[in-house]
């Protein structure tokens, strides 16, 4: 088990970042680390993994991409010299096709091995989740919005203004959604929304704020009874396409824990990437 701090803190030292935040290696720094004392024999590797890279479907290229670089051979003369652009994934194929005589192969192979499961799990988070974050952060706008109309029309009591709405979408008030989807009392209701619930919402929230202040609506039990309509309309809007209720969408992971986990994810991996070797 020694052998493998060093490898590891190698590999994190000579790891370089892209213009986007992706990690990529140079092959000629990897060749080292690995164990290996001539780029000949290392090249071998290398050509290895872009044929195991491309048996599996995936372009080389996007992995393992080849450059030329220019350096002094003395005297002020330049040659070129080829070396790699290298991915995490690259990386990780060209441990696999290493040879598995050398100690430092199979503490290298750990390592990316462990890196590549954690940006599957970002870029998993990532496809669904995000746009959930984004769709979270317009109803908050939205609620702030519909907020200052309610001020504007002379509301005096915020928590039934608000809760005439969930009563027209859900035909519930909040503290029954809650329990009808086991949300703690003291949880958001929208932080555990899934995406359909929040678009629902979101719609809801804006058109009531649009009605308010187009149609001048003055007064709690107006402005209450707007909220409840416009609820009302929404939920029909949902029963005439056939979709899902809001009352009977499940509770999801609190947007709040996602969060979290996401930015402790990208600690460990180093944020995203668009392209390995931006």
């Amino acid at each position: 088990m020694d052998d493998i701090v060093p490898v590891n803190l190698s590999l994190d030292q000579i790891k370089k970042i892209g213009p986007a935040g992706g990690e990529y290696w140079m092959a000629r720094d990897l060749q080292a680390p690995l164990g290996y004392a001539r780029w000949e024999n290392f090249q071998d590797v290398i050509k290895k993994a872009r044929m195991s890279c491309e048996s599996s479907g995936s372009d080389p290229d996007d992995h393992i991409l080849q450059t030329t670089k220019m350096v002094s051979v003395g005297s002020g003369a330049q040659r070129g010299r080829i070396d790699y652009y290298v991915s995490r994934l690259g990386a990780y194929l060209i441990c696999m096709n290493g040879d598995p005589g050398l100690p430092c192969i199979s503490a290298a192979q750990n390592y990316f091995a462990v890196q590549t499961r954690k940006q599957e799990v970002l870029e998993q988070f990532g496809i669904d989740v995000n746009k959930r974050l984004e769709l979270r952060d317009r109803v908050k706008s939205a609620v702030k919005h519909l907020g200052d109309a309610a001020k504007d029309a002379g509301v005096q009591n915020y928590a039934l203004f608000h809760e005439a709405g969930y009563l027209g979408l859900y035909e519930m008030g909040l503290g029954k959604i809650k329990e009808m989807k086991g949300i703690d009392s003291k949880e958001s209701l929208l932080d555990r929304a899934g995406r359909q619930e929040l678009a629902a919402n979101e719609f809801r929230i804006t058109q009531t704020e649009e009605v308010i202040r187009k149609e001048n609506i003055k007064g709690d039990i107006a402005a209450r009874n707007t909220h409840k309509k416009i609820g009302q309309a929404v939920r029909q809007t949902i029963k005439d396409i056939g979709g899902t209720m809001p009352e009977d969408l499940p509770a999801e992971t609190s947007i709040k824990q996602i969060g979290k986990q996401m930015k402790k994810q990208r600690a460990l991996t180093g944020g995203t990437r668009k392209k390995d070797s931006d």
